[in-house]
């Protein structure tokens, strides 16, 4: 009996494909730590040389590169959001994931009548040209567009948008994007008074001093030229805090430093894409709230606080020694996480609050408060003044 043979054909994979994957097993690390290795670690006293000569710029001269903001604290809002790195949709596009949660929280605070501060590295202009990024992500323009309708968006530049503020069509571009000319700062100051006395909230994105991203030629260059290829390529995505994670927590730390040294000072930055509240890290915190719930003899919350540590070591975060502060830094996390959560500063009735917008079971963005503090405790610690600076120990 004549019969016929039937051959199923196996799901084809391309040889790109698996060129692309062993190449991404053999040298993603490798790449990544060679970047560090041959641009310049943050300084400590370069970064705090930076730090002071841009406050006291703003202070004197405020309106050249940034401004002073007197905020009555029952009754304005802010929320502080930084690194988007809005790309062009390709594979090294960090901000894909997190557009949804971006534009719900957008719209979240424009309707809450909050003012928007940007504090930086919005667009990933080392690795793309400002039309693409312009033409695939009108719609973030769009909602930001409408805080400037109020009255209420400030644009501060980072290290990868540094275009904003050193190109001579920056200017002609922001029009065309907002449709009303944008002034382009490096830093913002809120001014406020707790208890009969004052209380600063210094902002930046918190590149400066940092050889690695402000003025180092072969970083530069490397980025410009060579790790944008690389990374879209091998579909690396380094924008997050398990990319480099000590480094990161080393930048940090020296912003920390400097602001500890300060009076009746805040700082917030963004840059190292590592949340940072009341100048612990989220690891940090989970440290010291277990201690606490040991001595408070709550078995239940010890549970879960060990379980959320065990997860964070298992990303090969490590605990770290750190026996004294003052609640004198905080950094907005990024808008770019690989899970598509985006993180951030508010400030509100009061408050100051770390946030996480992040997508629930059903895929609907959740507005999440992480930690949140009293503006008037925290300015009754510093009045206090109940850890110096001398008695501060490096976590690392």
């Amino acid at each position: 009996m004549p019969f016929t043979i039937c051959h199923t054909k196996a799901p084809a994979v391309s040889l790109s494909n698996m060129v692309r994957r062993l190449l991404q097993t053999l040298f993603s690390k490798t790449l990544i730590r060679l970047a560090d290795k041959y641009s310049s670690r943050p300084d400590k006293q370069r970064v705090h040389t930076a730090l002071s000569e841009l406050y006291r710029l703003l202070l004197d001269k405020p309106g050249k590169r940034g401004v002073i903001i007197p905020y009555d604290l029952s009754k304005d809002k802010f929320i502080i959001l930084s690194d988007q790195h809005k790309g062009t949709r390709d594979a090294s596009d960090d901000f894909v994931l997190a557009e949804k949660n971006y534009l719900a929280a957008l719209a979240y605070y424009n309707e809450q009548q909050y003012h928007y501060i940007n504090l930086g590295d919005s667009e990933e202009l080392w690795e793309n040209r400002l039309a693409g990024v312009k033409r695939h992500n009108r719609a973030t323009f769009a909602a930001e567009r409408l805080f400037l309708e109020r009255s209420a968006f400030i644009k501060v530049f980072g290290n990868h948008d540094l275009y904003w503020d050193n190109d001579p069509l920056a200017a002609i571009n922001l029009k065309l994007i907002y449709k009303v000319p944008v002034k382009i700062y490096e830093g913002v100051i809120l001014q406020t008074e707790v208890n009969g006395q004052p209380l600063s909230l210094f902002l930046t994105h918190g590149h400066q001093g940092d050889l690695h991203s402000d003025g180092n030629w072969f970083s530069k260059w490397f980025v410009a030229n060579v790790w944008g290829l690389v990374q879209a390529y091998l579909r690396i995505n380094p924008n997050t805090p398990a990319a480099n994670d000590h480094l990161k927590t080393l930048h940090n730390q020296i912003m920390y430093d400097w602001s500890s040294c300060q009076q009746n000072l805040l700082l917030v930055t963004g840059h190292t894409h590592q949340p940072v509240f009341q100048s612990l890290t989220h690891l940090e915190r989970l440290y010291i709230d277990l201690e606490k719930a040991r001595e408070a003899g709550d078995d239940e919350r010890v549970k879960s606080l060990r379980n959320q540590i065990k997860v964070l070591n298992a990303k090969g975060e490590s605990q770290f020694n750190f026996p004294g502060y003052q609640p004198t830094y905080f950094n907005t996390g990024c808008c770019c996480f690989d899970d598509g959560d985006i993180t951030g500063i508010e400030i509100a009735e009061g408050f100051i609050r770390l946030i996480k917008w992040e997508y629930n079971a059903h895929g609907v963005s959740e507005r999440i408060v992480l930690d949140e503090a009293r503006l008037e405790d925290i300015a009754k610690t510093l009045s206090a003044n109940v850890i110096r600076p001398a008695e501060i120990q490096t976590p690392l």
